[in-house]
């Protein structure tokens, strides 16, 4: 073997530890998860943090079984977003690494916009939604020096999370544009530099001052590193890269920069299409609409909702009223029956705020008359229609195959345009045909590509260690794009005209 890339895969749930041969082709891995750590703040009730240090120790653990096997010359690193961590002048965190989940309240977020600008301004300004909890890290800072004052006063560098575990690794400062870009308030997209409220909060100084690329070298393993995993001094890091642009490169190689949309589905179910000019329309402000920076520094119109949460809450609650645990089979002539009764919906959200419909609560409606999501949780209410259980469940894949659509629209989704399913819902025929049927200006395609979000950065640990260019990659992988039949639906459309009214305006 002439060398291996191993790959550092930081999920919010699912820690990844991979090793990579010189062809891109993934030899071994290995997965860990972490519980949060609990740390009580001024605020009250305690925190959930990321236990860093637990998470160090696995990954020298994982790198020094890897180095004994293969002849590792490069590391790659991707992470979630919205996630920062505050390091002193000793290089460790001087304050906790809180979870963006966290959900500080609805005054601090009127502290926040009262100070640094209004929602659709820096929407507009910072391609960055108005996201509950501390998804967004301008968000994250200010709870940071609100909570932990006197230990904020010691930070000497703020660190992004990918380039925090390159720190760890190389003792060497870094930032690139994918994560800077990534919903943070951070970055200024229309300006292209910091942004405002990166100066307001005080911490342009503290932040690295010169955005490298994805693929460029961070530095080199430190002595210590080197000696606490046996990898050689000369092993390379990545600057690291945001997780959903990770998963981009695998197409962008194939396909180019341009002219599809990838539809990556799990927890958050995140609808991306690279474009050539950044900007919203004006319906799109206050949505969870936003812009990411592609590892190429071009925009990428991006929609996000909580559909694989929304998929298992709803679950659950089927399976527990019917004692069954059984996912029901596609059968079209369900969702022909819905259609053309139109008297039956499953709407959005379960958690407000998250998707693209902030004004709708988590509900049925049948025949007019409403049930909320918590009455039949309860057992307090059960509509007539989930006594079906397989109705029941095609109207929740329904409801997810409906968000969806609305997602693409958003980010301008083209007719003629391809559109790559990768995750959870690629194996859910019911969600992939409906998806199809809607869809007749496009062709859609579901993917072979496991993990892409390990193999981006994999190809971003190849690039720096050869000089190769992105397309120059395409030969060493394959990737299946398996087209989806589009089955004859005719009164979806009507169907769904009555399903936005209700989620949009509540009304019939």
């Amino acid at each position: 073997m002439e060398y291996a890339i191993a790959v550092i895969d930081i999920g919010m749930t699912n820690k990844k530890a991979a090793v990579y041969d010189a062809e891109l082709r993934q030899i071994e891995a290995q997965y860990r998860n972490f519980p949060p750590k609990i740390v009580e703040h001024p605020g009250g009730a305690g925190l959930e943090t990321h236990d860093l240090e637990s998470m160090e120790h696995w990954f020298i653990e994982a790198l020094t079984d890897f180095g004994k096997k293969y002849p590792i010359k490069a590391i790659g690193v991707t992470t979630h977003g919205a996630t920062f961590v505050c390091v002193g002048d000793d290089g460790k965190p001087v304050l906790p690494c809180v979870y963006y989940t966290h959900e500080p309240g609805e005054a601090f977020h009127s502290r926040f916009y009262a100070r640094f600008g209004s929602p659709e301004s820096l929407q507009a300004q910072t391609g960055t939604p108005n996201l509950k909890g501390l998804i967004n890290p301008g968000k994250g800072i200010f709870f940071a020096q609100e909570q932990f004052p006197e230990p904020f006063r010691q930070t000497r560098h703020i660190l992004l999370y990918p380039q925090y575990w390159g720190f760890r690794f190389t003792g060497k400062i870094g930032a690139e544009g994918t994560y800077m870009g990534c919903h943070g308030y951070l970055w200024d997209q229309v300006e292209n530099r910091l942004s405002s409220v990166a100066e307001a909060l005080g911490i342009a100084p503290l932040l690295a001052p010169v955005l490298a690329d994805s693929w460029d070298t961070l530095g080199t393993i430190t002595p210590a590193f080197a000696r606490q995993t046996g990898l050689s001094p000369k092993t390379l890091v990545t600057m690291g890269i945001h997780d959903s642009n990770a998963s981009l490169l695998p197409h962008f190689a194939k396909k180019g920069e341009t002219g599809f949309t990838l539809n990556s589905t799990g927890t958050w179910c995140v609808s991306m299409n690279p474009v050539k000019n950044y900007g919203f329309e004006p319906e799109e402000l206050g949505k969870a609409v936003f812009f990411n920076i592609s590892a190429f520094r071009k925009p990428v119109k991006t929609a996000i909702f909580l559909g694989g949460q929304e998929f298992e809450i709803w679950s659950k609650t089927l399976r527990d009223l019917h004692k069954r645990e059984d996912l029901p089979p596609y059968n079209p002539a369900i969702f022909s029956s819905i259609f053309h009764d139109r008297k039956i919906f499953l709407l959005p959200e379960l958690t407000p705020g998250s998707g693209q419909f902030p004004k709708s609560s988590a509900r049925i409606v049948e025949n007019q008359r409403v049930y909320s999501f918590e009455s039949i949780r309860s057992g307090d209410a059960r509509p007539e229609c989930f006594k079906n259980y397989e109705q029941s469940f095609a109207l929740l894949r329904l409801s997810i195959v409906l968000q969806s659509l609305t997602s693409f629209e958003r980010i301008g989704c083209a007719p003629g345009a391809e559109i790559f399913t990768e995750g959870g819902f690629r194996k859910d025929p019911a969600y992939n045909a409906l998806l199809a049927g809607a869809l007749p200006a496009n062709r859609l395609f579901l993917t072979d590509i496991a993990e892409a979000t390990a193999l981006g950065a994999a190809m971003t640990a190849k690039m720096a260690l050869t000089g190769m260019k992105l397309g120059d990659l395409s030969k060493d992988f394959d990737i299946d794009y398996r087209e989806v039949e589009k089955p004859a639906f005719p009164e979806l459309v009507l169907y769904r005209n009555k399903w936005l009214n209700l989620a949009e305006t509540g009304s019939f």
